[in-house]
């Protein structure tokens, strides 16, 4: 496993109190496993986390979007935040490979989680605005959730985008196939094909049926997008 040491390195920001960082890299799995103190895993600070990840990312709208009314506004801001989002952007930053788990968490699949991941990052950005105040924890914020917006559009709308293409350009339907299923009953790894008119465009791989369609929705967008269909 990576160190913490290593994971400042690629966020960008030193830790004054790493013990702070460590509890947010800290899963209940782990810390039940350990036996440590009540409330030395990451949930407090994902709380706290979370709501300053919600003021930035409002500011942020705000000032770059000057023509989006409030219910766009709200619901781009839901689409940068929710769950699979967050674990989509702890991709640039590989946090899963610096998350503590539990044994049991880490065998079935916990560092691709996509809960795990989403409540590590909100809990990374809590740490960082207790360690370092408001400015470090947007200047994170800013750098690894809120930058390429486009992009993580298209992979929170990925299936629904896919399906107006395949509709207006195609006259067809998006079918998807799951095409590979790996590992035990209760920790599931599915790969599934997305195709029109029979052509296959993406393959996507997941924890679950519907992450891996998403997954295979996006690639194929991007496919698109590269071929200059889109």
């Amino acid at each position: 496993m990576k160190t913490v040491r290593e994971f400042q390195k690629t966020i960008g920001y030193e830790f004054k109190d790493e013990n702070l960082l460590k509890q947010a890299l800290t899963h209940s799995s782990y810390a039940n496993e350990k036996r440590m103190k009540p409330l030395s895993d990451n949930e407090r600070l994902e709380f706290l986390g979370d709501a300053v990840l919600e003021m930035v990312s409002s500011e942020f709208l705000y000032l770059n979007y000057p023509n989006l009314p409030e219910g766009d506004m709200t619901k781009l801001r839901a689409s940068m935040v929710c769950e699979p989002t967050l674990a989509f952007c702890t991709r640039d930053i590989d946090l899963g490979d610096y998350v503590f788990l539990g044994k049991g968490e880490d065998q079935t699949g916990g560092r691709q989680r996509k809960s795990v991941l989403s409540d590590a990052m909100e809990a990374v950005i809590g740490a960082i605005f207790l360690d370092g105040g408001i400015e470090p924890a947007k200047k994170f914020i800013l750098t690894f959730i809120m930058n390429d917006i486009e992009h993580k559009r298209m992979f929170f709308d990925s299936k629904t985008m896919l399906q107006e293409v395949a509709q207006g350009k195609y006259k067809s339907s998006t079918v998807y196939e799951i095409i590979g299923e790996e590992g035990s009953a209760h920790a599931k790894t599915f790969t599934v094909k997305v195709s029109i008119d029979g052509q296959e465009l993406g393959v996507g791989n997941g924890n679950s049926k519907k992450s891996a369609e998403q997954q295979a929705a996006y690639n194929a967008l991007m496919k698109l997008k590269s071929a200059k269909e889109l």
